[in-house]
C-alpha cells in the first residue's frame, strides 16, 4: 500500500536510510520539512518499507528521496512510488518529470530508463569553502533570456526559470555574471531551505577564466553573509580553484506524461 507518510514513521525510515551512501544520507535532514510540504509517500507492507518524496511545482514534477529497505529491493517498489507520484502529477495537469541520479548508480538508471525516463543533463557537483576574498569584479545582470537558461538549482529541486522569478532574482541581486567578460559565465545563487547556512549556486559557464571571477567572488560572498558551505551545480568541468572540491556528477532524468 501506498500512503502519505505520517509523524511516527520517521523511526522506521530512518533505520534504513543511515547507510544510503558511504557518508551516510541526508533523509534525516530533510524528513520533517517534507512531511510538512507534503506528498511525502511511503510503500507499507505491515510497516514502511520505502519512501519517495515528490514536489509539484508549475507544470512538472520533481522526484526526490527514493529508498527502498534493502530487504525489500529489486521487487519494483521504487517504480510503483514513481508512478504515484507521476499519476498525481498528471492530475495536476503536470507534463514534465524530473529526477536526479548519481550517474553511478546503475540499479536507479535503470529503473528510471524502464519507466521511459531519458538522460536529459548531466550535472556535476562541486564544493567550496568561504574566504575573504576581493579579487574579483562582478555585476548583477537585469536580464536573462530564458530560452537558454530555462532551469536554476533550489534546495536541490532543478526548477524552471518564469519571469517572476526573473523578477525576484533581479529585485534581490541573485544573479552575477564577471564584469570583464560578455556574459559567458553566469551564477544564480539561492539560499537551502534544507541545510542550515548553506549558499547553493547554479552555474553556467563557458569560459574557464570568467568562472574563476564568479569562484572568487561566492566566497567573499558567503563570508559576508554567513554561509559556512558553498555548493555548485553546473554542467561544466571547472578549472582548479582554491578549496573548490569536486564531488559527484548526476544525470538529471526527464519524462514527458502527455
Amino acid at each position: 500500500m501506498i500512503r502519505e507518510a505520517k509523524t511516527k514513521d520517521k523511526i522506521p525510515i530512518l533505520k534504513f536510510c543511515k547507510n544510503t551512501f558511504s557518508w551516510g544520507d541526508y533523509i534525516e535532514q530533510v524528513w520533517d520539512f517534507w512531511l510538512s510540504e507534503g506528498n511525502l509517500f511511503i510503500y507499507e507492507k505491515h510497516f514502511p518499507i520505502g519512501i519517495c518524496h515528490a514536489f509539484y511545482f508549475k507544470d512538472q514534477v520533481w522526484i526526490e528521496g527514493i529508498r527502498i529497505d534493502p530487504n525489500f529491493r529489486r521487487q519494483k517498489i521504487a517504480s510503483e512510488l514513481v508512478m504515484n507520484a507521476e499519476l498525481i502529477g498528471k492530475k495536476k495537469n503536470a507534463s514534465l518529470s524530473y529526477m536526479l541520479i548519481d550517474i553511478q548508480n546503475f540499479s536507479s538508471l535503470e529503473m528510471a530508463t524502464s519507466l521511459n525516463y531519458e538522460i536529459f543533463q548531466t550535472w556535476n557537483f562541486y564544493s567550496l569553502s568561504p574566504k575573504r576574498n576581493l579579487d574579483h569584479k562582478i555585476q548583477f545582470i537585469k536580464s536573462l533570456d530564458t530560452k537558454l537558461y530555462y532551469h536554476y538549482v533550489k534546495s536541490w529541486r532543478w526548477l524552471p526559470i518564469d519571469d517572476y522569478t526573473l523578477s525576484q532574482f533581479y529585485n534581490d541581486k541573485k544573479i552575477i555574471t564577471p564584469s570583464s567578460f560578455d556574459n559567458d559565465s553566469i551564477g544564480i545563487l539561492t539560499s537551502s531551505e534544507h541545510f542550515d547556512k548553506t549558499l547553493i549556486v547554479t552555474l553556467f559557464s563557458s569560459s574557464g577564466n570568467s568562472v574563476l571571477d564568479i569562484l572568487s567572488f561566492l566566497q567573499n560572498h558567503a563570508v559576508e553573509k554567513n554561509f559556512e558551505r558553498i555548493q555548485i551545480l553546473t554542467k561544466e568541468h571547472l578549472p582548479a580553484f582554491d578549496s573548490l572540491e569536486y564531488k559527484i556528477s548526476f544525470h538529471l532524468m526527464k519524462k514527458s506524461l502527455v
